[in-house]
């Protein structure tokens, strides 16, 4: 109990720093109308049923409160931050919970740098660490592969799956965008940030996700991850405002899925409609606050700083 006790301690905390810094806590639906296109992503899906049983609306639980969040920024809100319960039909374990919490920040007219140094700030105060690291990921992949992931090829990437004895990679991955995030996850991401949280930043193009693309290099995107203590924190944006580009991307998303012999989601036309109203230049964060609160008490699984994980709920 005591655990629960200094989570809400450390949540007062947090909202006493934005509050010192005039950005203000919204609150978003936790239903949407719309799912998410994203392939690694499986949403909650449930009915809203009339009175008289006639009509069923599909409804799905977010994954993430940022659809609605940036229609708020469209709206003119100005810095906003938001504490959000979050559902993901994936994986149940030490650092995953279908139901987690979420604080999602986005800052309007801040580069992807600027807001990097906020978030550092952030993390200082409220982990009461030392300065963050900052490394780009092709850099951080030279540093621990000794291959440039903006050149590799599919026979290199095998080469070292095998040189790493992950011979398995080899027989089940033909995808070279596919390939170097496993070998991120699997061989780069236990070793990073293991005394002060590090920032990743300018990932290729291919997982730009919701990010603009860079401006200099096409090859990358502005978008950043932090890690502490080989534990992804959080997954950053310089955010993609051109309506065109984002809905060519949900396209290009359903179309993984059919090759994937997934579900293909139907396109946020109200998230297009506030991209096309103007959504101003920006950065967004969403920082994984059960796995930050976890860190903080120096605990190793996410159920010990929530109040019920799935198996007890």
């Amino acid at each position: 109990m005591s655990n629960l006790v200094k989570r809400s301690k450390i949540i007062s905390n947090i909202r006493l720093f934005f509050l010192q810094k005039n950005i203000i806590e919204v609150e978003t639906p936790i239903l949407s109308s719309s799912s998410v296109t994203d392939v690694n992503l499986v949403s909650f899906k449930t009915y809203y049923s009339s009175c008289d049983q006639v009509q069923k609306l599909k409804l799905w639980l977010i994954t993430s409160p940022e659809y609605h969040m940036k229609r708020l920024l469209s709206a003119k809100l100005g810095s906003i931050y938001q504490i959000s319960h979050c559902f993901r039909n994936e994986e149940f374990g030490r650092y995953h919970n279908p139901e987690f919490t979420m604080l999602e920040w986005y800052q309007p007219f801040c580069s992807m740098k600027n807001f990097i140094k906020e978030i550092d700030k952030f993390l200082q105060i409220i982990l009461n660490c030392n300065k963050s690291d900052k490394m780009s990921y092709q850099d951080v992949f030279i540093k621990f592969l000794n291959i440039d992931p903006l050149s590799t090829t599919l026979s290199e990437l095998h080469q070292i799956s095998k040189k790493l004895k992950l011979h398995y990679l080899t027989h089940i991955e033909n995808d070279l965008n596919k390939l170097i995030q496993l070998l991120f996850t699997l061989e780069i991401e236990p070793k990073l940030g293991k005394k002060k949280p590090i920032f990743i930043y300018h990932f290729p193009v291919e997982q730009a996700s919701l990010a603009a693309i860079n401006s200099q290099d096409s090859r990358i995107s502005e978008r950043f991850e932090f890690f502490f203590k080989g534990i992804e924190l959080g997954n950053g944006f310089y955010e993609l405002i051109d309506v065109d580009e984002q809905k060519k991307r949900f396209i290009e998303d359903n179309k993984k899925r059919i090759a994937m012999n997934i579900p293909c989601q139907k396109i946020d036309s109200l998230f297009l409609d506030a991209l096309s109203s103007g959504l101003p230049n920006c950065s967004g964060v969403a920082i994984g606050l059960d796995r930050l609160i976890m860190l903080m008490l120096n605990e190793t699984r996410i159920s010990k700083v929530i109040s019920f994980s799935l198996n007890r709920c």
